[in-house]
């Protein structure tokens, strides 16, 4: 859900592919579409998006992801 709320702050389309599957893109805006990815953990996903911010929503979704969204928090350093 936290990749479907982020994805939908943004106005333009973002599909998502499961290629450790081979599976087809859905929409990455759709709690229905992201769960028939069947994406569990380690599997590569392909984030697409099309429209004015596109750029913005493909960062965007790459750090939610690269930071295990939000699930695992780095511990702080001393």
């Amino acid at each position: 859900m936290r990749f479907i709320d982020v994805a939908s702050k943004f106005q333009s389309s973002v599909t998502v592919t499961n290629i450790s599957r081979s599976s087809e893109s859905v929409d990455g805006k759709s709690a229905m579409h992201m769960m028939l990815l069947e994406a569990t953990m380690g599997s590569v996903l392909r984030v697409h998006a099309r429209g004015v911010d596109a750029r913005e929503a493909v960062d965007a979704l790459a750090s939610l992801v690269e930071q295990s969204f939000g699930l695992n928090p780095t511990p702080p350093t001393d």
